[in-house]
């Protein structure tokens, strides 16, 4: 996962009410691997924004399709417009 869409997940969490070092404790339970949101991945999300920009992809959302993009494991969303853009990588609807 993208340090980027861990900064969304925790975000969220603190927006409902959660505090911050529950969060962190409940997220190192799980066997997630972090990745840093260096130049290259900024890079490679920078060139998916006129193919997403219709679909009205965030950062966050780019970020983590870049990931999958450098790494060729597929992505996991919620959000169906994804699968609507060829983009090169997996993507997997999880509802």
């Amino acid at each position: 996962m993208s340090a980027v869409n861990l900064s969304e997940v925790a975000a969220k969490a603190v927006e409902r009410g959660y505090q911050l070092d529950g969060v962190i404790a409940e997220l190192s339970r799980l066997s997630i691997e972090y990745v840093p949101f260096d130049a290259d991945l900024a890079y490679v999300a920078a060139s998916l924004r006129l193919a997403t920009r219709h679909i009205g992809l965030s950062l966050g959302d780019r970020a983590c399709l870049a990931l999958g993009l450098k790494t060729g494991l597929p992505v996991l969303t919620a959000d169906r417009a994804w699968a609507s853009v060829d983009l090169g990588v997996n993507v997997d609807i999880i509802r």
